[in-house]
């Protein structure tokens, strides 16, 4: 919002003038200003030259064109990429637990079919993470490939554990 108020004196300001205006984190900043003025249709602000990235050479305009048919309009974030590596990471990070606690389940009931699996899983990661179904149908595919697991020969939704 306070990037927003600087243009209620002003019709242009560049990259540095908000930066020093605002005294904003530059990565912060940067973010800010992408959702601001590069979401397709949402751009309450322009930029000169037109781009996705955010540059210090770059001038911010007011968008006089954009309108909305809401009372209020919600600005959304654009994460940077660097936060959205750190998020697949700790996914990618999950999932050694997510089969460790597959077999662990298996081991003591040697057969389940696939919802009651699920929900074992569930219940005993809930303390560290809330785990995603299709992760855990993944996981068991991979366990399945690894000889770890093996489909019922007369129930195709029951899973067996392999000693």
């Amino acid at each position: 919002m306070c990037v927003l108020m600087l243009f209620n004196s002003v019709d242009r300001l560049s990259y540095r003038e908000i930066e020093q205006a605002t005294e904003i984190p530059i990565l912060n900043l940067k973010q800010c200003l992408q959702s601001l003025a590069c979401i397709e249709g949402k751009n309450v602000l322009r930029k000169e030259p037109v781009s996705k990235d955010i540059g210090e050479d770059n001038v911010f305009f007011f968008n006089d064109k954009f309108s909305s048919e809401f009372y209020r309009v919600k600005i959304a974030q654009m994460e940077p990429e660097l936060e959205k590596q750190e998020v697949r990471q700790g996914v990618e990070d999950r999932k050694p637990q997510i089969d460790a606690a597959i077999v662990r389940i298996m081991k003591v009931r040697r057969a389940l079919d696939h919802d009651n699996i699920v929900v074992e899983v569930t219940k005993q990661l809930q303390s560290r993470f809330l785990s995603d179904p299709v992760v855990i149908k993944q996981r068991v595919e991979v366990l399945i490939k690894r000889e770890f697991l093996e489909l019922d020969k007369d129930d195709q939704k029951l899973y067996r554990y392999v000693p």
